[in-house]
């Protein structure tokens, strides 16, 4: 029987998502600290590994809450479900998309700045969250975007460009998670786009997620082909 789940589930707004789960760090830390016996050897050496406070604490609810989360899915306890990770599909090493072994569920998860966000999924998938950068951050980092989404970003009032570049950069991180290529890839070869609607891609749906003052989101998965 897999542990209780303190949750904040979401409905999926893209077909094949199965479950969003997002929670503010401070309102989770603690439990999940308390049960971070769920996690496996690689886990708790990470884990273990963080300097800072808040980033143990990060880390631990995103991590406990996943395994949790994968568990009620498979009808596991939390701390047997296997993760492994896939060949990366840019350079076939072993840092790809993790999985779970011999099992349709796909997932995602992905925290920043006292929020986590969690995606399950039955194909691929990819969630990012950001917090907001100043605007001094977009000006040394925007040039690492595609050329239309620097004239996109150019093109709005020096105010709006924070909040337009952290949507832009959220969703190039989903949809790079989802593919299992993550930011191995320059980041100026896929194109996201910048505006209020992200850009049209051939095998896979994306879409911004709500996240709050602050924060940017977004949902990756792949395309289901009509018929399966």
């Amino acid at each position: 029987m897999a542990a209780d789940i303190p949750t904040s589930p979401h409905r999926a707004p893209l077909p094949g998502v199965e479950m969003l789960w997002s929670g503010p760090v401070s309102e989770h830390a603690a439990d999940a600290v308390a049960h971070r016996s769920l996690l496996d050897a690689e886990e708790t050496a990470r884990l273990d590994a963080f300097y800072r406070s808040v980033d143990r604490d990060a880390y631990a609810v995103a991590h406990v809450t996943l395994r949790r989360l994968l568990g009620e899915r498979l009808g596991q306890r939390p701390e047997a479900v296997v993760v492994a990770r896939a060949a990366c599909s840019h350079c076939g090493g072993p840092h790809g998309r993790p999985y779970v072994p011999g099992d349709g569920v796909h997932f995602s998860l992905s925290h920043t700045s006292g929020l986590v966000m969690i995606a399950l999924a039955g194909a691929p998938v990819g969630i990012d969250v950001e917090s907001v950068p100043d605007p001094g951050t977009v000006a040394e980092v925007a040039d690492q975007l595609h050329v239309q989404e620097r004239r996109e970003l150019d093109a709005l009032p020096a105010a709006e460009r924070p909040a337009a570049f952290a949507r832009c950069w959220t969703r190039k991180e989903a949809l790079l998670k989802a593919t299992g290529v993550g930011l191995n890839e320059e980041l100026s070869r896929t194109l996201v786009g910048a505006g209020a609607e992200p850009a049209s891609q051939d095998d896979w749906l994306l879409a911004d997620l709500p996240a709050g003052p602050g924060y940017a989101a977004a949902l990756a998965v792949r395309r289901t082909p009509p018929g399966t």
